[in-house]
């Protein structure tokens, strides 16, 4: 019997561009929006990686299609906050900070993690956020990021650790602060 096309080694059909698109946009979405923090430039991120899927699928192969639109993905974020940045540098809208009243106390750890996990390399980041936001297994990451499960491991150990660091010890220099 002839395997189906989603299976196909040449490319990926159409039916099953729009299943995988229909289980990886949420996921997706999510590992983005923690790159990014910005709701429209994610889903802007997320479309635009799965164009470039839907314009090379003759080309790529239905079992390396999740890792391909992951990796796709994460380096458009990436350029995207590296676009960011060197605006903020010429930007006086930098300058501006957000008034510490208009946090509430959850606000204030959203914005403490959103600043630990953005302060994370790059390489520690990618791992801890596929690992965890889209509950991608090692092998997968491994995939997208081109580096062994063992790497890949390890990596998100270290992401975690530095998160755990850097959050205790704002607390710690939060609470010195309002004493």
């Amino acid at each position: 019997a002839a395997a189906p096309a989603s299976a196909s080694m040449t490319g990926v059909d159409e039916a099953s561009w729009v299943e995988l698109y229909r289980a990886l946009e949420k996921p997706l979405y999510n590992v983005v929006y923690r790159w990014l923090w910005d709701p429209m430039e994610s889903q802007d991120v997320v479309q635009e990686a799965f164009l470039r899927c839907w314009r090379g699928r003759s080309r790529i192969r239905a079992e390396g299609f999740k890792a391909f639109v992951y990796r796709t993905a994460l380096n458009l974020a990436a350029n995207r906050r590296r676009r960011k940045k060197l605006w903020r540098l010429v930007s006086l809208d930098s300058l501006a900070e957000e008034p510490a009243h208009a946090h509430d106390g959850a606000g204030v750890l959203s914005h403490r993690t959103q600043r630990a996990i953005d302060e994370l390399p790059e390489r520690l980041k990618r791992a801890l956020l596929l690992c965890e936001l889209a509950g991608m297994s090692y092998g997968e990451i491994a995939a997208v990021t081109g580096v062994r499960e063992g790497t890949v491991g390890s990596r998100r150990h270290r992401a975690l650790a530095l998160l755990r660091k850097r959050l205790a010890t704002q607390e710690v220099s939060t609470d010195v602060d309002r004493a």
